[in-house]
């Protein structure tokens, strides 16, 4: 959720589903083994998705789904993965674009399974036209969102019992992140920056509804009440400096070089509760963006800022 504003609204905005069903005539099971060394059997069904086989030459795009794959342990089958795509470090970094896919530069991978996380260029007729097996995982909405898709991911790898015990490991973290929270008699407010140009996420979004987990309040949610700007309405300064929030949260600390220091320096923010208190927030751009396993080093780095603040 980063200064790229076009390109972070066509990734929340762009809606697709995988059509539920199943295939009548699947073929006798076939063994595979997870990361846990645990057997996992083939066919699998997910939604409208048959595979025969654990797939072994998986192009991704999409860094959350990325995130995904490694982290439940099909890392050795990723054969690709998008630009932007940079955690871990080890995934097979290309020149395939999410966010303008080419079907053909897809095909020339072989893969036996593509995983996407948006629709643009209608790719995903291209890829049925092509007969390549894909799975699609739109930005999440919320965090049963994120936990579905790794299961399916699972599933579909072949590794299921690590995406079952990753999910419930981030679950019982995120569980316990809000469960230490003090008890405060006044919510707190905040903003959080995706761009110097004052673009904001409010509480309908991914984000937003972490930050709603935690008890503050979004100093955006009146700029989009009516939900036109999508859940990502640009302030004015002005609007923003009267909000007065206590906290701010920079998610533009890579793309746009903004810190603590070039926000105190400003014009008309040194009145700002936030900028006078110190409790201006330093976030990863990448983590922010994304909602896969890392959504819980977000949770805490909030968790975390909140409870420095005298209660």
């Amino acid at each position: 959720m980063r200064r790229r504003t076009p390109r972070l609204l066509t990734v929340v905005l762009t809606t697709a589903a995988l059509a539920l069903g199943a295939c009548a005539d699947d073929p006798a099971p076939e063994p595979g083994t997870g990361a846990s060394g645990a057997a996992a059997t083939f066919p699998v069904t997910v939604g409208a998705l048959t595979l025969d086989k654990r797939p072994e030459k998986i192009v991704v795009l999409g860094p959350s789904a990325t995130e995904m794959l490694f982290a439940i342990g099909a890392g050795e089958q990723v054969a690709a993965v998008d630009d932007n795509s940079n955690f871990p470090a080890d995934a097979p970094k290309t020149d395939l674009s999410a966010f303008t896919p080419n079907a053909e530069a897809i095909a020339a991978k072989n893969p036996d399974l593509v995983v996407l996380t948006n629709d643009l260029n209608k790719i995903v007729d291209q890829l049925a036209q092509l007969k390549i097996p894909y799975y699609l995982a739109p930005a999440a909405k919320t965090l049963d969102d994120t936990y579905r898709q790794i299961t399916d991911l699972g599933t579909l790898t072949g590794h299921p019992d690590p995406a079952a015990d990753l999910v419930q490991r981030m679950k019982d973290d995120v569980g316990k992140l809000v469960k230490d929270l003090p008890q405060r008699s006044t919510k707190l407010t905040y903003f959080y920056e995706l761009g110097p140009e004052y673009y904001s996420a409010t509480s309908s979004t991914f984000v937003g509804s972490l930050f709603a987990m935690v008890g503050l309040t979004n100093i955006a949610d009146p700029a989009d009440a009516d939900g036109a700007k999508g859940g990502y309405p640009q302030l004015s300064e002005e609007a923003l400096i009267k909000a007065n929030p206590d906290l701010v949260f920079l998610a533009d600390t890579k793309c746009c070089q903004q810190s603590a220091e070039t926000v105190k320096a400003r014009k008309g923010w040194a009145g700002v509760t936030a900028v006078k208190n110190n409790q201006i927030v330093a976030l990863d751009d990448d983590i922010a963006s994304r909602w896969g396993p890392r959504v819980v080093d977000l949770l805490r780095a909030i968790v975390d800022a909140v409870a420095k603040v005298p209660a």
